[in-house]
Formats: structure tokens, C-alpha cells, sequence
């Protein structure tokens, strides 16, 4: 196979392809080079089937029953598979938690006026969310309110509470479900920690029991500390409305400053907004020969720029790399979560001056320098102004901008949908009951390298538009739809007639960008809001999830939060948890009988499309409305 062969079976980007030709003419190694040298992957593993919790082991459980069934303490297949996926989920909640964490303590800092730089700005939010915690903000400051509201946030992440202040936004019916089951999630760090306790050696060995624990520790994110870091974040820095922006490789501009910020916290990204519209910065960077400052966006912490700002987005996980490899970047800042350790060796080869900015977050080969709320706007001029001046230091013969930018709409949250709609719900709920909307569907997740970047999340994404099911979409997910040019008016050529016509009506393309990964929440709200206006449980909606290329441990709590709330998910790579068929049966079937959905697993992306086009057609049919035979 020719190297031109390899890089089409790697990525449908065209950015992609030509900066995977550049890399390898650079002598740069990438993501897929590393991937490649470590096949074949531990089949053990890969199955679920080791385990290094304590050092009695490692030990592992032969699938074919030929070697040991047992580990050194007698955990079986089972026990030990269940052990591993709760502490997946069990980190991925911590990942995203700690995230509303971090929102929170900013919030405090503002209205304890040690946050200079930051602000509220959506007062009418933050009164709204004030009033969930019991607060009245009736004859009080926006700055009281908001340390008031910090202050019970906080009390959330302990572990004195029954159940979580937002887990009231779930309809009546899933809250009784999860009283029952014994999974409503109490204090977000506490259904870690607990599931943490419960997967050490000598605490809990029953399989099942483990893994309705992982569904309450996943609900405390999906309901806990991802919708906080959601709210927080949308009152600190807007509520998104829709925005037009672009999208890929070609958003790197050649006569400018071009300055990345990567990760997933808003917390460092707003303040290098706010410094890059400097005058006195904008001024400097004309004075050492650039038109201007760029400022662009890769993973999360982009969207959550390109959601508020209309900031352009480089790219996805799989693209943090290669665009270091255009010799165009004179600095990327990257705050935590999907950062890859190889990107300051990378940036080595080139110009581009790396950046850690996160107390709880630090790389090989990249310059730290950390932010905190008192010193965050001060540090984002300095970092702007070194990389003006390392403007340069740009070697021409290495900057190669293989694409034009590709237009993209943005900023979608549920107030601006709810605002589209005209100030209601009841026109979705009335295309829905017709049929022009078949259902909706969550596309969510990563990159990764297993997987042809970006054809499982742009495959699945237009069969499901073709069937008159609207997408919404979050992270990586979202910038592959825009890169296939999903994110325009002009899309609605592709979806359905129904679909279609809902879309030129309203405006709004077919595939909607509500924000970042702990914005799924944004989904969960919705979700729950139509369920409460139908007087239904979540799990009766025509709804779905889906995530075609996931590979973090987040990824792993979003999907288990999603099927915990109702919402059946379907997932293109497998869990390591095939190596227990007690296991796998209750997630992808016992499931059903007890929260209302199930997992899928389906690699190929138009079979996923298949499962959830059923699976819509099912639910519209009990609910009584118009439904398709699907064959």
C-alpha cells in the first residue's frame, strides 16, 4: 500500500491527508505512527480481562478457559471486567466534575471581586439557576447572588445531600426509577470516591451491584458536575446564540499571529480572547510584519469559544498535530484533557512556542505558566505578546495552509433553540407528533485512531438527517459535521423533506452544535424538558445517542449518564468489556428492564444509523404517532 493509500484509509479530511504527506516529509510522528507500532494491542485488556489493582497481580482471565479463571484473590471474569468499567466511568466523571469545579471556584472569585478580567454575563441565567438552589435573588446584586450561588454549587460536590439540586430537572418518572434503584446520585466527588472504594481488592465483588454504582457515579457527572460546568460557564461568559464562523486547517492565516488554545476549560481561553483584541497587542504584531492577531480553537476548549465568540476551529483530537505540522502556529495553549504528551516534541521541529497553563496539568517539552482567576488577564497579555514577537521567528519554507476554511453555524444552546422556535417548545413537539421530525439524535465524542477520522461521525450524522432525524451534536463530533459542511443552511439539501422543510422554515441547518463534551448536558436538559411537557419519562421520547469514534474515560461516563437518563446509546467501538457476557448482556439488554435503554455496539457507522432509525420508529409507534415499518 502506498503512503497515499495509507493516509485514505486514515482520515476523509482533505486537510487531513495533505498535512499527513507533510509530517511524514517533516520526519514528524504522529497519532496513527504510534498507533501502528503498537499492534497488535493487548488482547486482555482489550477484553476487559486484566486486572492491576493491587500487586498480588497483575492477573488476567484467559477468554478461551484454557489458562487461569481466577485472579490471585478470586475475582472472576465478571468481578473484574465490572471493576475496570467503574473506574473508567468513575474518572471519566472526575475528569468532567473537577472541570465544574474549576467554573465554580471562578465564579466565587468574581463575586469576591479576586477575578479582575472576568465578569457575569448572563444575569438573567445566573438568577434563574439561583432560584433552583433555593436562593431568592429578589433585592440583591449580581455579585451576591453569585457567591451565594457558588457557595451551594459547592455544597453539591459533598456529601450531606439526599440527591444533586439539578437533578430536580429530570421528569418525576426518573426520579422515582432512580429512588428505587438506588442510583440517584448525592454528592458528585462522593459517587466517585465510593465507586473508587468499591472497586479496591476485598470490597465489592458483585457485578451487577458494581455497575448500578457506575450508573449512580455517571448520573452524578451527567447531572452534577458537567450540567454546573455548563451553567457556570454560560454565566461567566453568555449564554450561545447562533453564531457564523469556519472551520478546518484553512482558518490558520499566513500573514497573521497565529495563536491556538486547545483543551477544555473557558477559563484560559476567554482571557487569550480578550488579550488578542488588545490595541496595544494588535498594534505590535503589525509593527513586527503580521496583519493581525488569529486566534483559533482545537477540541473543546475551541467550541467553547466558537460557541460564545464565533472563534474559528482548526480541528478536532486527531487534528491537534497536524496543525502544529503547517509551520503556521507561533503558539498553542493548552489548558487539560485530550492533550497529547507528544504535542511539545512536535512543536520542537517547528517554531511554536507551547504553553501549560493548569495547576493540574503539565507537559513534556512545553513551558509552564499557570492561570488563576487574579492573575489570568495580565498572563494572557504577556503570553499574546510573546507570541507576536516569536512571529519572527516563522521559517516561510515550512508553513504550508493546505485548505480554504469551510462556513459553519454555531451556538445552539437550549435557550437559543427554545428562542428559534419562538419561545416555546410546543412547535418541535407539533413536528414531531406530524412526522416532519422522525426523533432527534446525540452525536457525540472523540477521534480516534482505530477509527477513519471522522467518517463514523459524518456517515452516521447524513443517514440519520436523510431519515428526517435532526442531529445535534457536541466536541469532535461537531467540528467533523462542520468540516463535511453539515453546519449551513445550504444542508438542508441533504436531509429529508420533512427535516428540510422544518429547517428553511426556522433557519437553522439540520445538524445543530450545542458546544463542548460536558455540554451534553445541554442534551440532557432538552431531553428532559420535552419529556416534561409530554408528561412522559425520558426513555418513552423518540431519541438517541450516539458515539461513533469515542476512546477517552469520559466518553465512557457521558454514554453510561445517557443511558442511565433513558436515552438509548449506541457506540462504534466496544468497551473492554467482552470478556463477560454477564456483563455485556446487561448493558446491551438488561438495561432495558431497568432504566428504560440500553448500549449498542456498531463499528460501521451506517448499521448504527439502522439501529437508531428502529429505535425512533419503535418509540413513535408507543407513543402513538405516525411510524415507518423499517424492514
Amino acid at each position: 500500500m502506498s503512503e497515499k493509500e495509507k493516509y485514505e484509509e486514515m482520515t476523509i479530511t482533505k486537510d487531513g491527508k495533505m498535512m499527513l504527506e507533510k509530517a511524514r516529509t517533516d520526519g514528524v510522528e504522529t497519532v496513527w505512527d504510534r498507533y501502528r507500532s503498537q499492534l497488535p494491542q493487548c488482547g486482555y485488556c482489550e477484553l476487559g480481562l486484566s486486572c492491576r489493582n493491587c500487586v498480588m497481580g497483575p492477573c488476567r482471565i484467559d477468554p478461551f478457559g484454557e489458562g487461569p479463571q481466577k485472579g490471585v484473590c478470586g475475582a472472576d471474569a465478571d468481578i473484574i471486567v465490572a471493576r475496570n468499567l467503574g473506574r473508567m466511568i468513575a474518572a471519566g466523571a472526575a475528569s468532567h466534575s473537577d472541570h465544574g469545579r474549576d467554573l465554580v471556584e471562578v465564579l466565587r472569585n468574581v463575586a469576591e471581586g479576586k477575578a479582575p478580567g472576568y465578569e457575569i454575563r448572563d444575569e438573567e441565567k445566573l438568577r434563574r439557576v439561583a432560584s433552583e438552589y433555593g436562593i431568592n435573588p429578589e433585592r440583591k446584586s449580581s455579585l451576591e447572588v453569585a457567591k451565594e450561588l457558588a457557595y451551594a454549587m459547592e455544597e453539591d460536590y459533598g456529601t450531606r445531600k439526599k440527591a444533586l439540586t439539578l437533578v430536580s430537572r429530570a421528569p418525576e418518572k426518573r426520579r422515582q426509577l432512580w429512588n428505587k434503584l438506588g442510583i440517584t446520585p448525592r454528592g458528585i466527588d462522593r459517587e466517585t470516591s465510593e465507586m473508587m472504594h468499591r472497586t479496591h481488592m476485598g470490597v465489592d465483588n458483585n457485578w451487577a451491584n458494581l455497575l448500578l454504582h457506575a450508573l449512580r457515579n455517571a448520573l452524578s457527572d451527567g447531572w452534577g458536575g458537567s450540567m454546573i460546568a455548563t451553567e457556570v460557564s454560560d454565566i461567566l461568559f453568555g449564554t450561545p446564540k447562533p453564531v457564523q464562523s469556519t472551520v478546518n486547517l484553512g482558518v490558520l492565516k499566513e500573514d497573521e499571529v497565529n495563536i491556538i488554545v486547545h483543551g477544555h476549560n473557558p477559563v484560559v481561553s476567554e482571557m487569550i480572547y480578550q488579550a488578542v483584541n488588545d490595541e496595544d497587542l494588535v498594534k505590535l504584531a503589525v509593527e513586527k510584519g503580521a496583519r493581525g492577531i488569529n486566534l483559533v480553537g482545537l477540541c473543546c476548549t475551541g467550541n467553547e469559544l466558537l460557541m460564545r465568540r464565533g472563534i474559528p476551529m482548526a480541528g478536532n483530537h486527531l487534528m491537534t498535530e497536524l496543525v502544529i505540522v503547517t509551520g503556521a502556529v507561533e503558539m498553542m495553549l493548552v489548558d487539560y484533557q485530550c492533550i497529547m504528551p507528544s504535542l511539545g516534541h512536535i512543536a520542537a521541529c517547528y517554531h511554536t512556542k507551547m504553553i501549560s497553563t493548569s495547576d493540574k496539568a503539565k507537559y513534556p517539552e512545553m513551558v509552564h505558566r499557570e492561570f488563576h482567576p487574579d492573575n489570568a488577564r495580565e498572563l494572557a497579555k504577556e503570553l499574546v505578546r510573546e507570541a507576536v514577537e516569536n512571529f519572527m521567528n516563522r521559517n516561510p519554507d515550512k508553513v504550508y495552509i493546505p485548505v480554504d476554511p469551510i462556513n459553519l453555524m454555531s451556538g445552539f444552546s437550549v435557550e437559543a433553540i427554545v428562542e428559534a422556535l419562538g419561545g416555546s417548545l410546543d412547535p418541535l413537539i407539533d413536528v414531531v407528533k406530524e412526522g416532519k421530525i422522525r426523533g432527534i439524535a446525540g452525536i457525540v465524542g472523540c477521534n480516534n485512531p482505530k477509527i477513519k477520522h471522522d467518517h463514523g461521525h459524518v456517515t452516521l450524522t447524513k443517514a440519520l438527517i436523510e431519515n428526517d432525524i435532526l442531529v445535534v451534536d457536541t466536541g469532535c463530533a461537531a467540528i467533523a459535521n462542520g468540516k463535511a459542511g453539515l453546519k449551513v443552511l445550504e444542508a438542508t439539501n441533504k436531509a429529508g423533506s420533512g427535516l428540510k422543510e422544518v429547517c428553511e422554515v426556522l433557519k437553522i441547518p439540520p445538524v445543530l452544535h450545542v458546544g463542548s463534551c460536558v455540554d451534553n448536558v445541554r442534551i440532557l436538559v432538552a431531553v428532559a424538558a420535552l419529556a416534561n411537557e409530554l408528561g412522559v419519562d425520558m426513555s418513552d421520547l423518540p431519541v438517541a445517542g450516539a458515539a461513533p469514534e469515542w476512546y477517552s474515560e469520559k466518553a465512557v461516563s457521558i454514554g453510561a449518564y445517557m443511558v442511565g437518563s433513558g436515552i438509548y446509546t449506541v457506540l462504534g467501538p466496544a468497551p473492554p468489556v467482552l470478556g463477560s457476557a454477564k456483563v455485556v448482556d446487561l448493558l446491551t439488554g438488561g438495561l432495558e428492564d431497568l432504566v428504560g435503554a440500553t448500549f449498542a455496539v456498531e463499528p460501521d457507522p451506517e448499521k448504527a444509523a439502522d439501529l437508531i432509525i428502529r429505535h425512533v420508529e419503535k418509540k413513535r409507534k408507543s407513543l402513538g404517532l405516525p411510524f415507518r415499518e423499517v424492514s
